[in-house]
């Protein structure tokens, strides 16, 4: 089933959407917002699901056609938004591009921050940022959105919670960063607000794709209309998403349709590019000892998305611009 939410309201309107993608139809009087769904997943789903059904069989006399242009992100706002580094790989090459030795609990209790959740960026519109000397980064990511999860969930248990999923631009300002986690405290001000893909899909859509919690298909990534990287975000996963979701439960219950994301999806094989800039910068730096990508100015573009065997785009694409935003 593929779901997302028509700008409307903070919250959106729900809407389901078909698996090629062209046409949907209103949730009416199943649910309003997706936030509406998941709080009554077990009474929702299987209505939303039959209504699913009668769209791609073109029995919905009230379908519309699908713009992905009139989305908001499949949850505008979340009660969650916790952002893992599930590909140690990347965190590695952070490291070795500044000297730095990797401590060896990183590949076994996986990295996580809390994200901005009150609001989030339409999957395109623009990033509106007041300076480009903030070292403006995309990060191509997937997410799943959960159930309730309760307060000690295990990795065996968590699978079970996971309804949906959907693609992430986690923007980061690089040149923030070492200052902010210089004080010993973690992202603020060097996270601003993410972005969403214009759908969000459960794991049976899938099928074989979705394996140990992972997704086996190529996140790709085009900057200025020329492709950055298409990694593998089932390969080099250190910790599948099972392994997050008992993470950021590990003391805390979950509310129904927190976020947690993936981090950017990174793959050891070079050949298959990158999903942000600072990692492109620090194979540079690697390589030839510095380095030589810059970071987004205003005016330039990211488009993320994934394919499937067919070619035919699952989640929609994230697609969006850098423009400056003028402070009042």
């Amino acid at each position: 089933m593929k779901l997302a939410s028509l700008k409307q309201g903070r919250d959106g309107q729900l809407i389901v959407v078909s698996r090629d993608l062209s046409r949907a139809v209103k949730a009416t009087g199943i649910a309003a917002t997706l936030q509406a769904a998941l709080d009554n997943w077990v009474g929702a789903e299987p209505k939303l699901q039959a209504l699913y059904q009668q769209l791609n069989d073109g029995a919905c006399a009230d379908s519309f056609a699908f713009d992905q242009d009139a989305c908001a992100s499949p949850l505008p706002r979340a009660y969650q938004w916790a952002d893992g580094s599930a590909y140690v790989n990347h965190v590695e090459l952070v490291r070795k591009a500044r000297g730095a030795e990797m401590p060896a609990s990183f590949w076994t209790d996986p990295l996580m921050y809390q994200g901005v959740s009150d609001g989030f960026i339409g999957p395109r519109e623009d990033i509106r940022l007041a300076d480009e000397a903030w070292g403006i980064d995309f990060e191509g990511e997937v997410a799943v959105i959960t159930d309730d999860v309760p307060m000690g969930t295990t990795a065996e248990q968590a699978g079970t919670h996971i309804k949906l999923l959907m693609l992430v631009n986690d923007v980061s300002l690089r040149n923030l960063i070492p200052g902010e986690l210089g004080k010993g405290f973690g992202f603020f001000q060097s996270k601003p607000a993410s972005s969403f893909s214009p759908v969000a899909v459960t794991p049976d859509e899938l099928g074989d794709s979705w394996q140990d919690t992972k997704v086996h298909h190529r996140l790709r990534v085009h900057l200025n209309d020329q492709l950055f990287g298409e990694p593998d975000a089932g390969t080099d996963m250190t910790f599948n998403f099972a392994q997050l979701v008992a993470h950021v439960s590990f003391n805390r219950a979950l509310c129904a349709g927190a976020i947690v994301g993936s981090g950017t999806v990174s793959n050891e094989d070079r050949s298959t590019g990158s999903c942000c800039l600072a990692e492109r910068r620090m194979l540079e730096i690697i390589d030839q000892g510095a380095a030589k990508t810059p970071f987004m100015r205003f005016g330039d573009r990211v488009r993320i998305e994934m394919l499937d065997q067919q070619g035919q785009s699952i989640f929609g694409a994230i697609d969006q611009r850098v423009v400056k935003y003028e402070t009042l």
